[in-house]
């Protein structure tokens, strides 16, 4: 059991009030901190009530006094795995923290040297984790917040947001399958009723994910539900538009749920929603029988899916506002940086398995020698070109039909590893997740170095900046001229993107 849950999750907690540091919320005062940092932080504020399983959120109760805001909310049941993971079997998750400049007052608004209150653009952070591992508060974002009010918040993930089976199906208007989008359109609705008193814009709300987190951002573009929510988009390592996108079908939600029903023991019971929600059943068995390596999507061909958000930007059916979409150069770089090193003799074999009578073309396009002979390396370069760069693309010249867009490609080649991992035989560059060590505050990541400080302040500036105006400062990505920012410690310029990941040779090798 988490041990947050006794002090979160009960009545509210009456505490002194601090210098602008009590907020009242539609539910009641909230009473956070101010950092070290210069920032008001406001964490574990309730933006629903504690879920009943597979059902769609209901909104918190109100509560009296000042609610202590000064500790995280339990991080939403996930198991062991992946080194963002929190693991935990909490069922009562649905909190959110904000994140605000000190100067912000509870009367909205910060006061700028000509004595004025001007709102700040809003950032909602959506924590990424393959949708099954991960915490809004991990993501320290204080230097975010010097230009804007953040909020992250947790939502359910893997078995417990998407279980899918139609004994389920009357826990939510939409249908099994989907919690975690539920969850966050709670958590936006929150920001649009209470974010003005921490001085935020609820007019200018941009939402903002990674991985799993920005495969949900694709998914509020594409629903319906979403419209109005927020204002622009930064989608980060997400290619939507891929055969990985943001959604899957309904039979295939449905074939992931059949084996984990089975393992509890619900798969004969007379109602297999009532044993599934029965008090017999816990958390613990259910993260067991789904396991820590599923990739989850919410489900389309809903009320609140209608389309994969491929289908919605190829047909114009979503919420169109500005996009910053991006991807780095070296994605699968930290996957294929394995010890023992992969052999040299194996790449050939392995290409052979993977593409099949395609293999030849792949091997003579990414010959091992222009890999300094090491396998890993090559394979982790076919891997990000084919399943990162081409599809992300896809997504922008999609996008960019109907909505400005602009696209870049994070590129820094010495970025920091992870902490109490060994480091790679080969250099990891920009892998996967790379650039939230420079857009965070990150104990995942090692200590950054000055020149990589240096880049963080300048790719803080530019996110914050889009966040502002919906423009990054370079040129948008446009049918013609689709230019992609190549950002890295040394001038930021438009990159060779389609060249450098061979996005010819792959949309025309045959399937």
């Amino acid at each position: 059991m988490n041990p947050l849950i006794p002090l979160l999750a009960g009545a509210a907690l009456v505490v002194p009030a601090g210098a602008n540091t009590t907020v009242m919320t539609d539910k009641g005062a909230v009473r956070g901190t101010t950092t070290a940092a210069g920032t008001r932080s406001f964490q574990g504020i309730p933006y629903a009530a504690p879920p009943i399983r597979w059902t769609s959120p209901r909104p918190a109760a109100p509560w009296t006094g000042v609610r202590d805001a000064t500790r995280p909310g339990p991080a939403c049941a996930q198991p062991a795995g992946l080194p963002v993971g929190v693991p935990s079997d909490a069922e009562d998750c649905l909190y959110l923290n904000v994140t605000t400049p000190a100067g912000a007052t509870k009367s909205g608004g910060v006061t700028t040297s000509g004595g004025e209150r001007n709102r700040l653009p809003v950032i909602v952070w959506i924590h990424g984790g393959s949708m099954m591992f991960g915490t809004g508060d991990m993501y320290r974002p204080d230097r975010l917040a010097a230009d804007a009010v953040v909020v992250s918040m947790n939502y359910r993930l893997g078995v417990m947001s998407f279980l899918t089976h139609p004994a389920l199906d009357s826990g939510s208007p939409h249908g099994s399958g989907s919690l975690a989008i539920e969850d966050q359109q709670a958590a936006l609705r929150w920001v649009r009723s209470n974010i003005r008193a921490f001085g935020g814009d609820p007019a200018n709300v941009t939402i903002m994910g990674q991985s799993g987190g920005g495969y949900a951002v694709c998914d509020h573009l594409a629903a319906p539900g979403s419209a109005g929510l927020f204002h622009r988009a930064i989608i980060q390592s997400s290619p939507c538009a891929g055969s990985d996108g943001g959604t899957r079908t309904r039979s295939a939600a449905e074939a992931d749920s059949t084996a984990v029903i089975k393992a509890v023991g619900c798969e004969g019971a007379p109602d297999v929603g009532a044993c599934l929600r029965s008090p017999g059943i816990s958390t613990a068995s259910l993260l067991a029988a789904y396991g820590a390596w599923n990739e989850p999507r919410p489900v389309a061909g809903t009320s609140l899916l209608p389309l994969s958000p491929a289908e919605a930007f190829r047909t114009g059916r979503f919420n169109r506002v500005p996009v910053l979409i991006g991807v780095n150069h070296d994605e699968e770089n930290g996957r294929y940086a394995v010890a023992p090193p992969i052999a040299a003799e194996a790449y050939e074999p392995t290409v052979r398995e993977q593409f099949g009578p395609r293999s030849e073309a792949v091997l003579a396009r990414y010959p091992l020698s222009d890999h300094d002979n090491s396998a890993g390396l090559a394979l982790a370069t076919i891997s990000t070109d084919r399943g990162w760069a081409v599809p992300t693309y896809q997504t922008a010249e999609l996008l960019t039909r109907w909505t400005s867009t602009h696209m870049y490609e994070f590129a820094e080649r010495d970025t920091p590893w992870f902490v109490g991992y060994p480091a790679p035989d080969f250099p990891w560059r920009a892998q996967h997740m790379s650039e939230l060590a420079y857009l965070f505050d990150l104990d995942l990541f090692e200590p950054r170095s000055a020149a990589q400080n240096r880049l963080a302040s300048r790719m803080v500036a530019t996110w914050t900046r889009y966040a502002a105006e919906a423009t990054p400062g370079w040129a948008p990505f446009q049918p013609g001229s689709p230019h992609v920012q190549s950002l890295t410690s040394g001038r930021w310029t438009s990159t060779e993107f389609r060249h450098d990941h061979k996005l010819h040779f792959w949309t025309h090798l045959p399937h």
